[in-house]
This record gives structure tokens, sequence and C-alpha cells, in this order.
């Protein structure tokens, strides 16, 4: 049943058409009469019980409540909002006389040329520069210069900031002369929205039937924002027919997860699978994406600022597109042309050397490989 609601000049309006039509009479309803101070009176109460109903729908029904009231109403159900994401990158260290050794320790602090968004850095065991017993990523004498990871100290979208802008060292760091991210920093998502946060709990009522499709598809993007999967059934790793057996090939968008995400989501679809079947889970097979393009700008474009939103609006495209997608060869030109209203035409353009499209497969997600823009 839907609630009619009725304004305040609305309700003095039929509560006097009301009155008058039980009267014998005309009645005074000016300004300032009796009577239309009494309708007024009862208008103002109708309003805040209106308020009230309001109020009481909003917070008992998912569909219109927000913020904290969702929360609460997910938490009945043990489904919980999906928390903000870091963005995460890498910047170079470097320095002008490289004769003696110098330390950049773990946990120090970088940050934006403006000072608003900080960054911490982050342990890469593999990394060459790499020293346990100290912690941190050694410069021996003679070394100008290292890579190493970062993520932002606070999570959210606001994290993902451009190649450059990271070029304030906010921790000592001695021996250390000039630092920047050649690449930008990615990955940063907000909380999860209201919107999202509704349109998952639909998935989760749904899946509760559990040992589906659809429930290890929600068990394995429901630990974290910006996680995509396919699921193979009746098959092994590499595709080959196996009865009982399915691979459950997640992304978080990096095209490599971390280790510790698949073992998260291992215990997630373990938690909802057919009784005696045999699963996995795995990363995707990483296809770079080769695109070259030339545009033709409008007379008195800045040629340098059209390039740079062309070039991020298709990293951002091909970067976002999930496991078991494929590229169209003619979106790419759409996304070049939404890019830049400076955008006359786009010409030359090639996929992988040729004009076709990346097929999709499920064990796989492409990412960006060389972009070339002329």
């Amino acid at each position: 049943m839907q609630l009619l609601l009725r304004n305040f000049t609305a309700l003095v309006e039929q509560s006097a058409a009301a009155v008058q039509g039980s009267a014998a009479q005309l009645l005074d309803f000016t300004a300032g009469s009796v009577l239309r101070a009494i309708l007024e009176a009862n208008a103002s109460l109708a309003l805040w019980l209106q308020w009230l109903i309001l109020l009481v729908l909003q917070t008992t029904r998912l569909a219109t409540s927000s913020g904290a009231d969702a929360d609460s109403f997910g938490a009945d159900f043990g489904m919980l909002r999906l928390p903000a994401v870091a963005a995460q990158g890498s910047v170079t260290f470097s320095r002008y006389t490289p004769s003696m050794a110098a330390l950049i320790p773990a946990g120090a602090l970088v940050t934006t040329a403006d000072s608003t968004t900080q960054f911490t850095i982050g342990i890469d065991r593999t990394n060459s520069a790499w020293a346990a017993a100290q912690n941190g990523y050694l410069l021996g004498a003679g070394v100008g210069a290292v890579t190493v990871p970062i993520a932002a100290t606070v999570a959210g979208s606001a994290g993902n900031v451009l190649p450059g802008t990271v070029s304030l060292i906010a921790s000592a760091l001695p021996g250390v002369d000039a630092m920047t991210n050649s690449l930008g920093l990615t990955g940063g998502l907000d909380a999860e929205s209201d919107a999202s946060f509704r349109l998952r709990f639909q998935s989760f009522i749904d899946s509760r039937n559990r040992a589906t499709l659809q429930a290890i598809t929600y068990a394995a993007t429901s630990l974290r924002q910006g996680v995509t999967c396919t699921v193979q059934e009746n098959a092994d790793g590499t595709g080959a027919f196996v009865p009982g057996r399915f691979v459950v090939t997640v992304d978080d968008g990096s095209g490599a997860p971390a280790a510790v995400l698949l073992t998260s989501i291992q215990s997630a679809v373990d938690a909802v699978r057919p009784v005696g079947s045999i699963f996995s889970v795995s990363a995707p097979t990483r296809l770079p994406a080769d695109i070259a393009l030339t545009l033709t700008l409008e007379a008195g474009a800045n040629s340098a600022a059209t390039i740079a939103a062309v070039s991020a609006g298709v990293t951002s495209f091909v970067n976002t597109l999930p496991v078991g997608a494929g590229l169209a060869y003619t979106r790419l030109a759409q996304v070049a042309y939404d890019a830049s209203p400076t955008v006359i035409n786009v010409t030359g353009l090639t996929l992988q050397g040729g004009t076709a499209d990346i097929a999709g497969a499920p064990s796989s997600v492409i990412k960006l490989g060389a972009l070339a823009i002329g």
C-alpha cells in the first residue's frame, strides 16, 4: 500500500473543504480567523505524524534505509557492508650522489605534492633491495635509485592519484634526495555504497539455498570490493572435462590477486560448495592488450592534455574489464571520443597490431599492455 503524502497547504485546503462540506452556511477561513487557526494547527500535527510514519518506513525496510540503518538491517542477517580499499602503487626514490649507503624503511611516509594524500611504504620481500634485518630497502653505495611499493594510509578512492603527483618525502630519509611515481596509484575504493549494498543483499538472499552457481559467485565476490570471478563447471584448471570439479577464477582488478585473498575466497567457496565436489580457486591468466591509435584534434586544442585524457580513459576502460570479458576493437574508438570533446577523429586504431576483437576466456583477464597515441 502506497502512502499518499500531503504538504501543509494541501492539508489545510482539504480540511477546510471537508469542514465546509459539512456546514449549512458559509464559514470564515480568512487569515487570522479562529477556524483557520484550528485547521492550521491540525495540519501541523498531521505533518509531524506523517514524518514519524516516513521515519519508521525508512528504517524498517532496506530498500528505503541508508547509512547506519542499512548496516543494522544487513547485520541481522549476518551481512556486512564491504569496507573501503586503499589505493596501491609504487614510487621511485633517487639521489644525486650515491656514494654512501641509504635505507628506506618500511612504514615511512610520502605524500602528494599538495600534502593532501599520504602513503606508506610497504614490504616487498621479492624486491632485490629489500633488507629484512633493517626492515627496509637498502640503496648500496653506487646505487642511485630504487622502486618500492606504497599504499594509501586512508582507504578510499582519494588515493587514486595521477603519475608524478607523489613527490614529497614526509619521513626523514638521510641520503635520499627525490621521489616520484611514474605510474598512477589505482585500486582505491570508497566503502560500499547504499545502492551497491542493497543490490548485493538481493544476491545474498537468493544464494541462501547454497550449493548453486549463484551462491559460489556471491561467496567469491563478497569478501572485498572490486572482485570479479568466473566459475567453470565440470572442468579442471586446464579446461579439461572433469565431472564433479569446478574452477573459480578470481581477479581484484590488479590482474594478480594476492595469495591471502585467494586463500580467503577458497574458504568462502568451501562453505557453500556442493557436497562431494572438488574445486580450486586461482588467479587469472593476464592477457596484455597492445593498443595504438592516432588522434585528430580540433584547432587550438591542447594536444598534451587531450592525449593524457584519452590515455587515462583507455587505461581505465581496459584495466577494469572483469574476468572472462573480451575487449571489443570498436569500443576503443568510442572511449577515445568520449575522453575529450576536442577529439574529432580517431585513425590508425590497432589492437594487437590488427583490427580484431580480443575474445574473453573464463580463466583470463585483459589488461593494458603497450599504449601508443599519436
